[in-house]
């Protein structure tokens, strides 16, 4: 089963959600997140990125970091920039996009769901950004930003939604970015039990959000073993997240940018390339479908398809992974994309005129446009406890923090 709850949320006062809310810590840099939180009081990277109020020659992941964030947290509450509920709720979080709308459950899912699989993965973590955020939560003693889950919809609980989106909205406002957020209450003691049966018998995919995940596990393992006559009722059992319909998401692709050809002439790396795919100057910028691959080189854009067998592997099938079987590592030498200087990625919502800048400008050789991993091809991987290969999918919109917090 897997096991969701309503929480006691705290939330932006009156007024305040757009002035407060913002992208995950994680999307942004140091400085970005400075930058954005210049003469913002109310932005709650004082909270997610606290290091933007030390001088920038602070090691980030120093104790007075932590501490800042919790004298940051405290000061919100305290002066009622954060407000909590007066009793256990769950919320209907919305994103409108470009005309696209998806609408997510805000609750608490159980640690033991993680550990059991019934929340499912499909990404490695790092050790040091796992340390970083189970830090943060063990010295705020709150989940300051949700993970982005997914279910599989078979319209058992689209009416539930549905009946969420008829509330009137408490927050509803439009980012600098063009996305629009509405936040709802959901304090119907019967709705809130209907979402927690609808939930039970299913299994929850990480969409975007892993870090947190594994933190927010890590910090509950801790208190568990610091308190061993847990009932399992404890907050810390029990981490932030929202939850879409899979039929609402959207994947775009995650493009990718080599430095060089692995000293190669343009001739001699086309020459190679043709031993494995066929290539042709098409002008086309975005793959058409799946499997097949549009490359930048030298000003001009070429079609790749390739021309072996694709196996139907959940890992060996995906574009990425075909693409760094055939051509990463063989032709340019990559052998471990997490690693390597030479590779840099390119979320899908930048465009293709980036990857043709930064070919431009000189400093990148060769640009390859992606088709976007399918939610299904996701699933897949995270159904046979596979994980993808690094920078393979890219969610968007990017859920704001700052709208719903979890304290512990």
């Amino acid at each position: 089963m897997a096991a969701i709850r309503e929480f006691k949320g705290l939330r932006p006062g009156r007024g305040l959600a757009d002035k407060l809310a913002e992208l995950p810590y994680d999307v942004v840099s140091s400085d970005e997140a400075r930058e954005i939180a210049r003469g913002n009081q109310y932005s709650f990277f004082h909270i997610s990125k606290p290091e933007i109020d030390l001088p920038d020659t602070v090691y980030p992941y120093d104790a007075i970091v932590y501490e800042t964030g919790r004298n940051n947290f405290n000061s919100f509450i305290r002066q009622g920039f954060l407000q909590i509920e007066d009793r256990p709720k769950l919320y209907l979080y919305s994103q409108i996009m470009q005309g696209r709308q998806q609408n997510g459950l805000v609750a608490c899912v159980s640690i033991d769901d993680y550990l059991n699989k019934k929340v499912k993965k499909h990404e490695l973590t790092r050790e040091d950004k796992e340390k970083d955020r189970t830090r943060h939560i063990e010295v705020l003693n709150a989940q300051t930003g949700p993970v982005f889950l997914f279910y599989k919809e078979d319209d058992t609980r689209r009416k539930l939604y549905e009946q969420a989106l008829k509330l009137e909205p408490a927050y509803n406002f439009t980012a600098s970015d063009g996305i629009q957020h509405i936040l709802r209450v959901i304090d119907s003691a019967d709705l809130i039990k209907a979402f927690k049966k609808g939930f039970a018998d299913d299994s929850l995919y990480i969409a975007d959000g892993h870090h947190r995940a594994a933190s927010a596990v890590r910090v509950g393992l801790n208190r568990r073993k610091e308190n061993p006559s847990y009932t399992g009722s404890e907050e810390y059992n029990y981490f932030l997240a929202v939850i879409f319909p899979h039929d609402q998401l959207q994947i775009l692709a995650y493009n990718k940018v080599v430095k060089d050809l692995n000293g190669r002439s343009k001739d001699a790396y086309l020459a190679e390339i043709g031993k494995r795919f066929s290539a042709a100057k098409t002008g086309l910028k975005v793959p058409e479908s799946i499997h097949q691959f549009c490359m930048y080189l030298d000003g001009e854009w070429y079609t790749l398809t390739p021309q072996c067998a694709i196996t139907d592997d959940p890992i060996k099938s995906l574009d990425v992974q075909i693409l760094q079987d055939m051509l990463l590592e063989p032709v340019l030498g990559i052998k471990d994309p997490r690693t390597d200087k030479r590779i840099d990625f390119i979320g899908g919502s930048r465009g293709t005129q980036e990857l043709e800048k930064l070919v431009n400008a000189g400093g990148y050789q060769v640009a390859f446009s992606m088709y976007p991993t399918t939610i299904e091809q996701l699933m897949r991987v995270a159904d046979s406890n596979n994980i993808m290969p690094p920078k393979s999918t890219w969610f968007e919109p990017k859920l704001r923090s700052g709208l719903v917090v979890h304290g512990l």
